[in-house]
């Protein structure tokens, strides 16, 4: 029996890591994902978009490449990838957990891929007030009302109407003839 030549050996050895190749795989299936806000009292799941053939391992990282590790009650990696992050009262915030950009990896023998960034942050359940800034004008001058929102909230909150004693006043400009402080 005689030994294959160098061109069959080669041939196979190419033909064996082409054939792996068709049979192993590592994808996003969804990398959209860039930014998760979630109120504190409904806590979040955030799955990694990754997955393969053979199956992947998943991982969660910080952004700063450390490997996050499970928190009981406040923040758990599940078998299948999801990131949860808990409810929580306000006087448990961590912003290394809840207001922190994370990223995911996939690894099977394929290789390994990284998601991009996914900024996750908690915004805080709590009483809040919006007040009107006091203001003082001369009596035909105008006046500009400007309404204060807690900074903690600002980013989630539009000023969608003025109201006085609860009457919706017009958008743009509205003119008030009033010569006593106060009245509005």
């Amino acid at each position: 029996m005689s030994k294959p030549g160098p061109c069959l050996h080669e041939s196979y050895v190419l033909w064996r890591m082409f054939s792996e190749d068709l049979h192993s795989s590592l994808y996003f299936v969804n990398a959209s994902l860039q930014e998760v806000v979630f109120a504190s009292t409904t806590g979040t799941l955030v799955p990694c978009p990754a997955a393969g053939i053979p199956p992947v391992t998943l991982r969660w990282y910080l952004a700063t490449g450390e490997e996050i590790y499970d928190v009981p009650g406040i923040r758990h990696v599940h078998p299948n990838g999801t990131l949860q992050i808990f409810p929580f009262p306000p006087s448990s915030f961590s912003t290394l957990i809840h207001d922190n950009t994370y990223y995911c990896t996939a690894e099977n023998p394929s290789g390994k891929i990284r998601s991009q960034d996914v900024h996750i942050k908690a915004v805080l359940r709590e009483p809040y007030t919006v007040r009107v800034e006091d203001q003082k004008t001369m009596r035909g001058n105008v006046a500009v009302f400007k309404c204060i929102i807690p900074s903690s909230v600002e980013a989630y909150i539009t000023v969608i109407s003025w109201e006085k004693d609860t009457v919706s006043l017009v958008s743009g400009f509205i003119v008030v003839s009033l010569a006593v402080v106060g009245e509005i």
